[in-house]
């Protein structure tokens, strides 16, 4: 098995008014086909327990990132409930950064309305633009924006800044931000980090801050 570091699990808890959803954010760092059987199943285990999983850093130079989350998919539907999942088209950002951001759920639990789009409103201020994606759950509609910040060196608060103005473009949708960014590399071993939250669906719209983890 291979060793993996500088995961950190954030349990963000909150009493519930009609359905508690579980999501989980992580940032797979070049998650392609260079991830064998094992890891797919380390990562499968790891988050098997959530509705929803938000992911970064899906490979987008070749076919191998698509296939490494169906293959993801896969693994978790062997484990006792079917899963579904989207994967976005490439980042407008530069070549190096190019990636594409994926989310995947439990079928059972969670549907997804409409199609999920990268949002390209500030896709010139931001290197890799948020994902978006509705889902319902219990009769329940929200939004998960799934997005991967720039490294501390480069100032990731030239960007973050502009996600305050996104809520006004959808002013009827429930948005709940994911922000993740990868920390600096420490060590050889693969650097991935989950953040993980207890979604509590409101009555009203309202925008939700899943927080971005240093």
């Amino acid at each position: 098995m291979k060793l993996y570091s500088l995961l950190f699990i954030l349990i963000v808890i909150s009493h519930c008014l009609f359905a508690n959803i579980s999501i989980c954010s992580w940032n797979l760092f070049d998650f392609g086909k260079t991830r064998d059987n094992e890891e797919i199943e380390y990562i499968a285990n790891t988050v098997k327990d959530f509705d929803v999983v938000a992911i970064q850093e899906v490979v987008a130079k070749d076919p191998g990132g698509a296939q490494a989350v169906a293959r993801l998919a896969d693994a978790l539907s062997r484990k006792g409930a079917k899963w579904d999942y989207v994967i976005s088209d490439i980042t407008s950002s530069t070549s190096y950064k190019a990636e594409r951001y994926a989310f995947i759920w439990k079928s059972a639990r969670i549907i997804k309305i409409g199609d999920a789009w990268l949002e390209k409103k500030y896709n010139h201020e931001i290197d890799r633009e948020p994902y978006f994606a509705t889902f319902q759950s219990d009769g329940k509609l929200f939004t998960l924006v799934n997005f991967h910040a720039i490294t501390k060196s480069e100032q990731p608060e030239r960007e973050v800044k502009y996600l305050k103005f996104i809520p006004a473009e959808y002013p009827a949708k429930n948005l709940i931000y994911y922000s993740i960014r990868r920390l600096n590399s420490v060590t050889s071993f693969l650097q991935e980090r989950a953040l993980c939250f207890l979604l509590h669906i409101m009555k009203s719209p309202a925008t939700k801050y899943g927080g971005q983890r240093r």
